[in-house]
């Protein structure tokens, strides 16, 4: 029979295996910066451009970010195979052996099913971390649940959640996800983008014991003050990553005004893209990232006033350009 000295030891033990487990190990890559969300290269055919997938983590290890996340919805996650997701994880795992940023690979899939194909894959890659959208087949929250669990016990590796991209009508709430943390010791990240975001990260940041990564997404668009507020980094899109990683640095190093100033100009572009469709392409193009502006998402054709307007306010820019 367990004594209860025996009872709280073991309790004890357990509790910090569990803090062990969900923090990065000795030496590994922090999970604080920018992280980006890469984007897909696709060929004039529409296939998808492995070489370029290839080239754009070279590219960012150049921009001086400190991780790559792929697929996500930024990604165009939704218009490829399950083939090509697993040969893309393979493409960009490769390419970053050795480079500065942290990999974190996405297993989210449609169930649980799929997306424990995708982590038994991301497993034998050593990513630093794994993502997860929620389940667009789930019906009630406790199906959420469901997914997120057996993902984490799956995974030997920290997890992410980004909490919208699901199934529509079910919100992760701010208390599901500190259960979940407190259920699974890997899952203690979160990329936030369910509004109101800044109250929700808040809220999340009182359970620093619980959380160690929060993050947010909608382009860093907040991201001057998100910093302000002490959260650990932003998941934007590709095409300006030197930028965000410059002003991360500027903003970290106590150059605030700097960081300000430099974020000004970034903003102007994100507006462009808003206003744009097709806008992201042209840059990761025009930039020598990708050979093509195909994408599968998206088929808008770029006017000769639309070009006018992004390079109009790209040239802010262009002197801050890193790689």
């Amino acid at each position: 029979m367990t004594t209860p000295i025996a009872r709280r030891h073991f309790l004890v033990q357990a509790a910090g295996a569990a803090a062990a487990f969900a923090l990065p190990t000795e030496g590994a890559k922090p999970f604080r910066g920018i992280f980006i969300i890469m984007a897909t290269p696709f060929t004039e055919a529409g296939a998808v451009d492995f070489e370029d997938l290839e080239n754009e983590v070279r590219w960012l290890d150049r921009c001086g970010v400190q991780g790559m996340v792929w697929p996500q919805l930024a990604s165009e996650y939704m218009t490829l195979t399950k083939e090509e997701r697993l040969r893309g994880m393979e493409v960009i795992a490769r390419a970053a052996k050795g480079k500065k940023p942290a990999l974190v690979l996405g297993v989210q899939g449609a169930n649980t099913a799929a997306a424990l194909d995708y982590v038994r894959h991301a497993e034998t890659l050593n990513p630093a971390a794994l993502i997860a959208i929620p389940p667009t087949e789930a019906k009630t929250l406790d199906d959420f649940r469901e997914y997120y669990g057996a993902i984490a016990k799956a995974a030997r590796r920290p997890l992410f959640m980004q909490t919208t991209g699901g199934a529509r009508g079910i919100a992760p709430t701010v208390e599901f996800m500190l259960e979940l943390a407190r259920e699974q010791p890997n899952f203690r990240y979160v990329k936030e983008e369910y509004e109101p975001v800044i109250q929700r990260l808040s809220e999340l940041a009182k359970h620093r014991h619980l959380m160690h990564g929060l993050f947010s997404g909608a382009a860093g668009r907040a991201m001057m003050y998100e910093m302000s507020l002490g959260f650990d980094g932003t998941m934007p899109g590709a095409p300006y990553s030197d930028i965000y990683a410059q002003i991360w640095e500027l903003y970290q190093g106590g150059h605030k005004e700097k960081a300000r100033d430099l974020f000004s100009k970034l903003l102007l572009m994100l507006n462009t893209e808003q206003q744009i469709p097709g806008a992201r392409r042209y840059i990761m193009k025009k930039r020598g990232v990708f050979k093509t502006m195909v994408s599968r998402r998206d088929k808008s054709i770029l006017t000769p006033e639309a070009i006018r307007e992004i390079e109009f306010h790209y040239q802010a820019l262009k002197p801050h350009l890193k790689a």
